[in-house]
């Protein structure tokens, strides 16, 4: 199981947007056309290790392909490493377990491990360290407000609400953004280039039609995407809704309704909330990683 989110339909749209082949961009990543196949078609994932990989063979930024919540654990600081358990484990000469344990959060890794396992992972020792508190659910404050933010410009909108928007159903591929825009506008507007190139913070401008089949093609207010500076109030506890939903539905809070459940709480209090959810995360089981 990946710490970061896989949508094989965006993998898929951006493979297409490139050019590339199924057996292509499987070649680039050591794997077959047909495993490419199935992730983009929902019937597989690939391991955590694989997507620095496949961002990298689609031009792509990690965090925008495959984005992810709050701080990084050591799970995610190996994955995007590109390693595997066992290869982790021989870097500081001991077998899964030790690593295994810290990743789950039952034992913390033995001192002598952090210096090799941080330059493995291309990170200072503070920061694997304050990876491994993550994986025992304790999380820094300043990524709590890190966390608390909202989006501020259109393509930190639009991925804050595929990441967290669509409850219990798939979020819209970049081509079919892209077609709904050009559809609301009556005309060629956009690419899933534009779209891509937009998620990915290239570009930062678009224009009052494209914000519009935008909002539309995302079901959003359109007053959302309108200012790139600042997000009001309405917006800012709107954003923190849809990712209090998406929380729910991951299991991550049981007992409560769905959509409306939020009703009535301030932006603030969203915010703590989903830190709250946030820190359950981690002490939820996880199934071990298979090699």
């Amino acid at each position: 199981m990946s710490p970061r989110q896989f949508d094989g339909r965006r993998v898929r749209a951006v493979r297409r947007a490139k050019d590339l082949s199924q057996g292509e961009l499987g070649a680039k990543v050591s794997v077959g056309g047909p495993a490419v196949a199935r992730w983009e078609n929902g019937e597989d994932h690939p391991k955590g290790e694989k997507l620095p990989a496949i961002a990298a063979a689609l031009g792509q930024p990690l965090d925008v392909l495959f984005p992810h919540d709050g701080p990084p654990d050591l799970q995610l600081l190996r994955c995007d490493a590109g390693l595997t358990v066992a290869q982790a484990a021989a870097i500081i000469g001991t077998s899964r377990v030790p690593l295994s344990n810290a990743e789950s959060g039952r034992r913390r890794l033995n001192d002598a491990y952090v210096p090799p396992l941080a330059e493995a992972y291309g990170v200072t020792e503070e920061v694997l360290q304050a990876a491994q508190d993550c994986s025992f659910g304790l999380r820094p404050a300043a990524s709590r407000d890190e966390q608390a933010s909202a989006p501020r410009t259109i393509g930190e909108k639009v991925n804050y609400l595929l990441a967290h928007g669509y409850v219990g159903q798939e979020a819209p591929s970049g081509e079919e953004i892209a077609r709904v825009v050009n559809d609301h506008a009556g005309g060629p507007v956009v690419t899933v280039e534009d779209i891509v190139a937009l998620r990915a913070g290239a570009t930062t401008e678009a224009s009052e039609v494209v914000r519009a089949g935008l909002a539309e093609a995302l079901q959003v207010d359109v007053a959302l995407f309108e200012d790139d500076a600042e997000v009001d109030p309405a917006a800012r506890e709107f954003l923190e809704a849809v990712r209090f939903l998406g929380s729910i539905h991951r299991g991550q809070i049981l007992g409560l309704a769905a959509r409306g459940s939020g009703g009535g709480l301030s932006a603030e209090m969203m915010a703590k909330i989903n830190e709250v959810v946030g820190e359950l995360k981690h002490k939820l089981p996880e199934v071990p990683d298979e090699e």
